[in-house]
């Protein structure tokens, strides 16, 4: 019983002081960010910020790392298997980040640096370009170039998405990706 009742404090801990950096994040960048600040908007001493994290760095490095494994798991559940899906995915892809707007748009801004940026690079190089270079059958070469380009700009527009309050469905920012990706900008 004991034991349950310090999970569930440590929990609460950890949720309190990522809940700290994040509102601090939208205010001003990870390296002018403080684990003094960051305990005092949490109302936790920094002893027990010590107990769970080296550094605000270390937190921010958590926070991140817990939104790939949780996309991971969400886009896991769904089963792609034909050239079709391609849409699908990033569909679900854009849905993730609208049920977990303010985080994704707070990881993704200016203030934060760009390691969440790069994490979810190299998780949709993983995910989504693998299933599309077997389809395409390019080159190995030839794929890490296109992978990078589409993957950056789908990142830079699903930021822009985010910024301007979601001001489209993610079916429809899914299909103006996936029309980009298959066709360019000015094919059918």
């Amino acid at each position: 019983m004991a034991s349950s009742k310090l999970d569930r404090r440590k929990k609460y801990t950890q949720m309190v002081l990522k809940d700290s950096l994040m509102r601090l994040l939208k205010e001003k960048q990870i390296s002018s960010i403080t684990v003094k600040e960051i305990c005092e908007h949490a109302d936790i001493n920094r002893s027990t910020f010590y107990s769970h994290y080296s550094d605000q760095f270390d937190l921010l490095d958590k926070i991140e790392d817990e939104i790939i494994e949780d996309l991971t798991g969400y886009l896991n559940q769904c089963h792609f298997e034909n050239d079709e899906d391609d849409l699908q995915m990033i569909e679900k892809l854009l849905e993730y980040f609208a049920s977990k707007h303010d985080v994704c748009q707070t990881l993704l801004n200016e203030n934060s640096d760009t390691t969440f940026q790069k994490k979810v690079m190299v998780f949709a190089q993983d995910f989504f370009m693998n299933h599309w270079k077997a389809e395409k059958q390019l080159s190995e070469e030839l794929s890490m170039y296109v992978s990078t380009f589409i993957i950056s700009g789908s990142i830079y527009a699903t930021k822009t998405w985010l910024n301007n309050g979601m001001d489209k469905s993610p079916k429809e920012m899914a299909e103006l990706i996936n029309h980009v990706i298959k066709y360019g900008l000015y094919g059918k």
